[in-house]
């Protein structure tokens, strides 16, 4: 926007000049005065009224961190032509040991960033991401009190919060912004409705194209992602937060109840498969995994097995491969109780993968130099397998809310066959 400066002129003037000109302003200022506040009045816009907000969703991504989508608030000023969009789930790696640090901790800093909403859009194309704008029929002083909102989180000393992946993420700011200017309506609305989901529920439907993503965040996820969501627990997914805003009817101050959402609209198409609707079942191919191992590693005790110098060698070598994983699995899930991984917290599959089985594959490694410490191994493996049936009675029980028995499928056959094995 440019400036213009205008230049007083430098015309002489007579004192009749002078009074005449006083004169005429005497006459005419009043109706002057008079009409510029008239016309003040009729083109002073209301705050807020030239403004337009959505409600930006994008469909999954590739990478592990973009599989449950992502969404954003866009804000268009219809009078100047600023459109931005206000992202809450921007990281950086930055320095990597840092960055590392920070996730083990659980204390991941995300931020609020606005982008320009046409460069954003474009990004998804380029990356083959759908989205969908949502129009949101909000009032002029409702948008003016969202756009300030943005703005002031926004700010350097504002930006910056720490990311929970289920209850503090790109989605739940969008939800909670929107909440807070709707005076609590999506709360009123979603917050006591049960959905029949959970948090693992939602994780292993998202995460089932990648087999290993999928078990490694199954494994490491404790009871507390296994309660049933509401709808507004289930707006931490960007998707959900979409789909259920648009039927929401939003009572009003004139007594009407209106539609939340006036018009939606497909800004960037993609070729991606829509996402999986329900998590699989993939127990039985667990359990058969399971049986495989068990009866590999019982096979230890048979005669076949013992004359053969290659086969005790490679079975022994797996079985202690097999042990040092699940010893440091163990390890990794005693080290998030002391970390803020809330949801794994208090994980059951300490009964099948604890710090124990490490001992194991020691004992089976320093066998191949002094047989007498298969002795210790033996009766390391006998230990294991019984605090894995003390498992399997307790996930049996009333007690137990640990949806796992995927992994009591797959590790209790193998953990009792490498304790028959070494008998």
């Amino acid at each position: 926007m440019g400036y213009r400066q205008i230049e007083s002129m430098k015309t002489p003037y007579t004192t009749l000049h002078i009074i005449a000109l006083l004169s005429a302003i005497s006459v005419t200022a009043p109706v002057s005065i008079s009409a510029q506040d008239s016309e003040t009045d009729i083109i002073d816009p209301v705050p807020g009224e030239s403004l337009k907000v959505w409600l930006l969703t994008a469909g999954p991504g590739d990478a592990v961190w973009e599989r449950y989508g992502h969404n954003a608030l866009r804000v268009l000023d219809t009078s100047t032509g600023r459109d931005i969009s206000y992202n809450w789930g921007i990281f950086s790696f930055g320095e990597p040991v840092q960055f590392i640090v920070r996730f083990l901790q659980g204390r991941m800093v995300y931020m609020m960033a606005p982008f320009d909403t046409e460069a954003m859009l474009a990004a998804y194309e380029k990356d083959n991401r759908e989205v969908v704008l949502q129009e949101l029929d909000l009032t002029p002083s409702e948008k003016i009190t969202l756009q300030n909102f943005a703005e002031n989180n926004a700010l350097p000393e504002n930006r910056d919060y720490y990311y929970q992946y289920f209850r503090d993420n790109c989605s739940t700011r969008v939800r909670d912004a929107l909440d807070m200017v709707l005076k609590g309506e999506l709360n009123k609305a979603f917050g006591k409705t049960p959905t029949g989901t959970s948090y693992r529920w939602h994780t292993k439907r998202l995460t089932q194209a990648n087999p290993l993503v999928y078990t490694g965040m199954d494994a490491l996820l404790g009871p507390a992602t296994d309660r049933e969501l509401t709808i507004w627990d289930e707006l931490f997914l960007p998707l959900s937060l979409r789909d259920q805003v648009r039927d929401l009817r939003i009572p009003r101050a004139d007594g009407t109840a209106k539609y939340l959402v006036l018009a939606e609209e497909r800004a960037v198409v993609s070729t991606r498969p829509e996402e999986p609707t329900a998590p699989p079942n993939w127990l039985l191919r667990f359990l058969s995994a399971g049986i495989i191992f068990g009866a590999i590693f019982s096979s230890l005790r048979s005669n076949f097995v013992q004359k053969s110098a290659v086969l005790n060698f490679l079975i022994t070598g797996a079985a202690t491969v097999w042990s040092g994983l699940l010893g440091v699995l163990g390890l990794i899930i005693v080290a998030l109780l002391f970390t803020d991984h809330t949801f794994s917290a208090w994980n059951e599959n300490l009964f099948l993968a604890n710090p124990i089985t490490f001992g194991i594959s020691i004992s089976l490694f320093s066998s191949s130099l002094n047989p007498s410490w298969k002795n210790r191994a033996r009766k390391l493996s006998a230990t294991c397998a019984t605090i894995a049936v003390i498992g399997f009675i307790w996930q049996t029980g009333p007690i137990s809310g640990h949806e796992n028995g995927m992994f009591f499928a797959f590790l209790l056959p193998a953990h009792l066959g490498l304790a028959w094995g070494l008998r």
